[in-house]
């Protein structure tokens, strides 16, 4: 596991340090709590914390409340506080903190052992939950919250890059699901999502046949033409069926975030333009830009 430990004493840091090594586990070793901090907003792959109590700076407390504050927005987060003074309030406070366990230091190597292969297990699980609760189950692409919690976070952190938003809609969709039932209807919907599900970015189904794109630094231009790519890659493709081969389309709007723009409004901006593909024929991809100047000539 990756650890960010956190010990005041230089020979407690190295002791403690070889004992996790040997385990097999990746120390990241610190003496100040503001140090610790500053590294583990820069490392999310980090899955477990041990801090003393007594450290300068902040102190293990503050740091492990705002440890788990942190974790809230990324992945699962494993907190152990140790102290000297081991005394019932003290692991009430720690507890209380966001702590997930608390032991006495200097730790006995088995014990401190045997707590981390329980947080191993629980750090485990909680990461598939975290999984299941932004995927879509069908098709294993991110899901309409996370989708919409990224799209929000990005603004957040990095607001004055580029950034575009690709909405796609599979044409026609009610007429598959009537024409060849709704398990080809799934078929082609995981299709679909699988040309683009891995790709850069983050991609997510938020409706029924409905997609969202979210490209960080990238212009409308460019989104554009990763959308072309797409769009000719569905129209190419041909899904087998017990009634034949079944060929579909996308449409897709594509709009590049205005200044100061909302999340909110520049999706509505993607949507106005997926309209537009579709009332101009579908199977095609339709700029904001375009349709915010002929609504702003008219």
């Amino acid at each position: 596991m990756e650890i960010l430990l956190i010990e005041p004493s230089r020979v407690g840091r190295k002791m403690m340090g070889q004992m996790l090594e040997q385990r097999g586990d990746v120390v990241h070793p610190f003496a100040l709590g503001g140090e610790a901090l500053d590294h583990l907003r820069k490392h999310p792959e980090i899955e477990v914390i041990i801090t003393s109590v007594e450290i300068q700076g902040i102190c293990g407390l503050e740091l492990c409340w705002e440890a788990r504050v942190l974790s809230n927005s990324r992945n699962p987060l494993y907190i152990v506080v140790m102290s000297s003074n081991w005394e019932r309030r003290k692991a009430i406070e720690a507890l209380d903190s966001g702590a997930d366990d608390f032991i006495q230091k200097p730790p006995d190597r088995d014990e401190l052992f045997a707590r981390l292969r329980a947080a191993d297990r629980l750090l485990r699980t909680q990461r598939e939950n975290h999984r299941l609760a932004r995927t879509d189950p069908l098709t294993g692409a991110f899901n309409r919250r996370h989708f919409f919690d990224q799209l929000r976070q990005e603004i957040e952190t990095h607001g004055a890059d580029p950034l575009s938003v690709v909405l796609m809609d599979i044409d026609h969709f009610k007429k598959v699901n009537d024409t060849y039932g709704h398990d080809v209807g799934d078929l082609v919907i995981c299709q679909v999502a699988g040309l683009l599900i891995h790709a850069d970015g983050v991609f997510g189904r938020i409706g029924g046949e409905e997609f969202a794109w979210l490209l960080p630094r990238c212009s409308e231009a460019a989104a554009v033409e990763k959308a072309e790519r797409i769009r000719r890659a569905v129209e190419g493709m041909t899904i087998g069926t017990e009634l034949g081969p079944l060929n579909v389309t996308c449409s897709f709007g594509v709009a590049c975030r205005l200044q100061a723009e909302t999340a909110g409004s520049l999706v509505k901006r993607a949507d106005e333009a997926l309209y537009g593909a579709k009332h101009s024929g579908r199977n095609a991809v339709a700029m904001a830009s375009i349709i915010d100047g002929l609504r702003n000539a008219g």
